[in-house]
Formats: structure tokens, C-alpha cells, sequence
């Protein structure tokens, strides 16, 4: 089969965008899943959206693909692009252009009848579509907002919905589309950005333009300079936005979901029910969490949204959904992180002083600000106390360590965690030749 850039399954392309630019480095022969046919077919179709950013390295064990962005020239996220590569038939795009060609503006309205007839008359009937296609493709548009429909009396008439002017709104789209959880919605507005129209006079109206014509001439982005760029730019999140927004659909109408999650350690596909409740985006890292409930195991679990797959959206409604985000709401006063497995009875105790030097209340402007769950306590005019009750005390590992220079005691409750940490930190000063430390109080 010939190399297409059109893709039908997204689910497909983002596995192999997945396994090699994000989990990454991966070469030619460590790929095993699939034949080395696929692989080059898949590698050719990615490059092809993303060739500006792919690099290359020899290794012992082969050629290694990776990504390279530079997020002080790059502005919008090159991963969008493989959005809006989706396959489609000849009658599919054909039907397309035909309807909106006629529906050229909202003021034109036609029944199903008359749309059919003026399709085939427009095609010249070297393709043909029946009433019941037309009533489908118009269903759908529907749906979607892109087609209103009016009833007067048993006839339903057809229009196109009128257009939204976003002149105004190019530099607040552009921010969406980079920071917002499925900001690919952003992208495709910021493709709709056209060069501005050729004043007329009153006595010269504009003459009407098919749809086909007006796509192809308004190039996107023309006469608009991004405003902004971004130091932490988390671009493959795009990939997991067809699930966000499934999700997001579930939870608004608080439905049931069957979901295939993968796991990392198995590399096995397992499918479970769930109850999604908050959806959970990391501004450290970029990592989108699903908070949910699991039917089977009855309790709370957190699962990443770039190892779930394949989301069906159930009919039945969860008449616990209430209870069920009452209880997260409790959950959430002992997490740090996403870890909500544990009950109350189980929380871990953490504690630390800090040391404050009398030109430093921006150390204690920080702790009052980073808390999350936890207590600041000031212990005297120079040494302020952390306290917290935790689920899982090695997610706040990392946070911790920012403070090593002024911790003067700490405690807790978790001693394997409290050990390993005190352990780095001696491994630390015999790396670089400390001998124990620099004299502070570290209890």
C-alpha cells in the first residue's frame, strides 16, 4: 500500500508519536510491536508533519529519531498538525464542498428536496448522493453547530451558521491554544485568520463566494505576529486530546466509561470501567492525571491520560456521582500529588523547620503559597515549621529538596522515605567532597 500522509485511526499514529518522540529514542530494531514495514510507513507519515523538528543520532544499537523544539522560535505546537491530517473518502470531501457551496452564506436557506436536486445539478451527476446521505451529512453538521435548521409547518429548512468574527480575539486564541487543556480546538480557530477584504462601495456588493474558493484563499496566520512564546512548553499533551475531551464530555454529564489503560510495567493492555471525576494537569511537569472512580476495585485511583485509550462513553448515568466528588473533595485535603489510593487511617505525618534569614520573608511568602495540604507554622523570629498529613509522602520528595540549604529538622512519619532522603543527601556531600556538610543543623 502507498505512503499517505491522511490518517484514519489518530489512536494509531499517537502509539507510534507516543513510543518514540515522547517515551522516545527508540531505534529502528528496538521497535518490536509491529513489522519493520509499518514502522517505515509510520516514521515517513510523522516526518512529514513534523520534519522541521525531527533530529537524528547514531548509536551502537542504530539510527535513533527524537524531537527537537526550540520554544524561543517555536510559537505553536507542531504536534496539532497531525489533527488535521484525517483521512476522507471522495464523496465525503465532495459532499462537503457541494452543500456549502450552495448554502454559501446564512441567508441562504433550502429543504432537503432542493439541496439534493441543486447538488446534482452542481455536480453535473457524475456523482450522486441520495436523500437519506444528505439527511445524514447534514445531521451531523447539526450537531456540530455548523448547520441551523428552521421548521415551518412539516418543511425544515437549511442554513449554514453565520461566521464569528475573531479579529479581535487572534492574540486570546493564541494563548488557548498553547496553554489550555485540548487547546487543539485553539489551533484550528487560529487557521481561520484571514488577510482582511478589499473595501467595496455601497453600489458594489460583495458578490457571493463559494466555499471551495474561500478556503483556499485565506492563508492562515496571515498579517497576525504571535505574542507570546513559552519557557515551559508541555506540546505533547496534543496528543491526548481526543481522550481529555471525551472525558470532559463524561464528567459533565456524569456518565460511566470503559477505558483501555496500559501498563507501563506489564506493557498489556487491560480494560476497566470507571466513574471519571477531575481531570488533574501537573504545572511542573505538563503530566495530565485522570482522578476516577474504579467500579471493580471500588475506590479512587488516579490513571496518566497518555496511557489510556480507546474511550466509550456509557449510557448509564452514576446516581453516585455527587457522593463520589464529595468524597474526592475529602481525598484531595491529604494529596500532594495524584496518589488517592489510601484511606484516612493511612495518612503519613511530614514535617520540616526551615531556617529564615531576616531579609528573606519571600522563603515564607513561598511556603504559604507551594502548601497544598499542609500548615506553616512560625517557630521563632527565624525558623518556620511545614506540617502536612499526606498519602504519599515520596511525591513531596522533589518539592522538599528545594528547600536542602535552610531544612534544620525534619520528621517523618514514612522512616524509609526520611532515611532515603538523608542518604541522597550524604551521597551528595561525599560527591562533592563535604564530608558530612557545610556545618548546618541538619537533624
Amino acid at each position: 500500500m502507498p505512503y499517505s500522509e491522511r490518517i484514519k485511526n489518530f489512536e494509531k499514529v499517537r502509539s507510534y508519536i507516543r513510543e518514540f518522540y515522547v517515551y522516545g529514542f527508540k531505534s529502528r530494531t528496538e521497535y518490536d510491536a509491529k513489522s519493520a514495514r509499518s514502522y517505515d510507513d509510520e516514521r515517513r507519515r510523522i516526518e512529514s508533519w513534523l520534519g522541521d523538528y525531527m533530529r537524528f543520532t547514531q548509536t551502537a544499537e542504530g539510527k535513533n529519531v527524537f524531537l527537537s523544539v526550540d520554544s524561543r522560535v517555536t510559537r505553536r505546537n507542531p504536534f496539532y498538525k497531525a489533527w488535521k491530517a484525517k483521512s476522507f473518502t471522495d464523496g465525503d470531501i465532495t459532499l462537503h464542498f457541494a452543500i456549502f457551496d450552495i448554502l454559501y452564506t446564512p441567508e441562504v436557506r433550502k429543504t432537503l428536496a432542493e439541496l439534493v436536486e441543486e447538488i446534482d445539478r452542481l455536480l453535473s451527476y457524475r456523482m450522486t448522493f441520495d436523500e437519506s446521505t444528505v439527511r445524514k451529512k447534514l445531521k451531523e453538521y447539526e450537531k456540530e453547530g455548523i448547520i441551523q435548521t428552521e421548521k415551518e409547518g412539516r418543511r425544515i429548512w437549511y442554513r449554514r451558521s453565520p461566521d464569528t468574527d475573531l479579529s479581535n480575539l487572534k492574540d486570546v486564541i493564541d494563548f488557548f491554544s498553547e496553554v489550555a487543556p485540548c487547546g487543539v480546538i485553539g489551533s484550528f480557530l487560529q487557521d481561520r485568520y484571514a488577510k482582511p477584504e478589499p473595501k467595496r462601495s455601497e453600489s458594489q456588493p460583495a458578490p457571493p463566494v463559494p466555499e471551495s474558493a474561500r478556503l483556499t484563499s485565506r492563508p492562515a496566520h496571515s498579517r497576525h505576529k504571535p505574542l507570546f512564546s513559552f519557557k515551559h512548553h508541555y506540546m505533547t499533551q496534543a496528543m491526548d486530546s481526543d481522550v481529555m475531551a471525551m472525558l470532559f464530555e463524561a464528567i459533565q454529564e456524569r456518565r460511566y466509561v470503559t477505558v483501555d489503560n496500559l501498563s507501563r510495567r506489564s506493557n498489556r493492555l487491560r480494560t476497566i470501567r470507571l466513574v471519571p471525576l477531575k481531570l488533574y494537569i501537573s504545572a511542573q511537569n505538563g503530566r495530565q492525571n485522570l482522578i476516577a472512580y474504579h467500579c471493580k476495585a471500588g475506590r479512587l485511583n488516579s490513571y496518566r491520560l497518555d496511557y489510556l485509550s480507546n474511550i466509550r462513553i456509557e449510557e448509564e448515568v452514576c446516581e453516585d456521582f455527587d457522593a463520589l466528588r464529595d468524597r474526592l473533595r475529602r481525598a484531595e485535603g491529604h494529596m500532594w500529588g495524584v496518589n488517592c489510593k489510601k484511606n484516612r487511617k493511612a495518612v503519613e505525618h511530614v514535617e520540616f523547620e526551615l531556617r529564615v534569614g531576616e531579609d528573606e520573608e519571600f522563603i515564607v511568602r513561598r511556603l504559604e503559597r507551594e502548601k497544598r495540604c499542609g500548615r506553616v507554622e512560625k517557630v521563632d523570629e527565624n525558623h518556620y515549621r511545614y506540617i502536612a498529613d499526606v498519602f504519599d509522602t515520596r511525591e513531596m520528595v522533589p518539592w522538599i529538596r528545594t528547600f536542602l540549604c535552610r531544612i534544620t529538622r525534619m520528621n517523618f512519619s514514612n522512616r524509609t522515605v526520611e532515611n532515603q532522603f538523608k542518604a541522597d543527601i550524604e551521597e551528595m556531600y561525599r560527591m562533592y567532597g563535604l564530608d558530612g556538610g557545610d556545618g548546618h543543623d541538619f537533624q
